[in-house]
């Protein structure tokens, strides 16, 4: 039997995760907490509480060295701290001047980075930190979802790429499940699961992008995961994990959870 062994949200698109023990699946289809901000560039024509597509925001995607800053969000206070290794970048409240130090000092970061989305475009400046920090709204996909992985297809991937402690964290999914064989989540889409208290209907998988190639801890595009995905297991578009959406009503999903097919 199939078992979740591993729970992520993302309070800011594109930056560090929250490794979680439970986290609560809304009725919307979106998990509490999960990308509730997020980095959008000032000549996005989007307003701050609609969302938008990745390549409005630095997000891993064009700012790979992101992946070496450390954040964290408090919820409850609403609170956010950036660290990159043992330094505080910034740490500030998300009222007014908050928001505009936490986005100046992230802002100034990033123009240090040799591969950035920022130095040669000075329309996207200055940087907005937007979301109200309960909401999530920031997901790649408009309508929400979230993603699964199992260890049995990571492991695929880093034996394909000969690194054997390939890193779940590249692919950002909410929860990574084991005790299947490799790829078998796949055959799941256009069924319906159960993982703890929430029904699911597997909608689609999940196509990747660039920001798989950086590393979770170096920051540096150091692996060719999407050629790799395409070449070594014969997809059209690179795909890892799956998208899915409550059938019904949310609840709570924990770590130990049973993964089961009801169709």
């Amino acid at each position: 039997m199939p078992r979740v062994v591993a729970l992520y949200r993302y309070p800011v698109k594109g930056f560090t995760p929250e490794a979680c023990d439970i986290v609560k699946v809304l009725d919307q289809g979106r998990i509490a907490g999960d990308r509730v901000l997020g980095f959008r560039f000032a000549n996005s024509g989007a307003p701050e509480a609609a969302w938008s597509k990745k390549h409005e925001f630095v997000a891993l995607v064009n700012t790979p060295g992101l992946a070496r800053l450390r954040l964290r969000f408090d919820h409850r206070a609403l609170r956010l701290r950036i660290c990159l290794e043992d330094a505080v970048l910034v740490e500030a409240g998300l009222d007014g001047q908050g928001r505009q130090l936490i986005a100046a000092a992230l802002e100034s970061h990033v123009l240090t980075l040799d591969e950035n989305p920022l130095a040669s475009h000075p329309e996207r400046l200055p940087l907005r930190l937007v979301g109200d920090g309960v909401t999530p709204r920031y997901q790649d996909n408009e309508a929400g979802q979230i993603t699964l992985h199992s260890r049995a297809s990571l492991a695929a991937v880093g034996h394909a790429l000969g690194s054997d402690g390939l890193s779940e964290l590249r692919f950002r999914s909410n929860i990574a499940i084991d005790g299947l064989d490799a790829w078998e989540e796949q055959s799941w889409i256009g069924r319906r699961i159960r993982i703890g208290q929430v029904d699911f209907e597997v909608v689609a998988p999940k196509t990747r992008c660039l920001a798989t190639h950086a590393n979770p801890d170096t920051g540096e595009r150091d692996l060719p995961i999407l050629n790799t995905l395409t070449g070594a297991f014969g997809q059209k578009k690179p795909t890892f994990a799956i998208a899915m959406v409550p059938s019904a009503a949310g609840g709570r999903i924990q770590v130990g959870d049973k993964v089961s097919l009801l169709d």
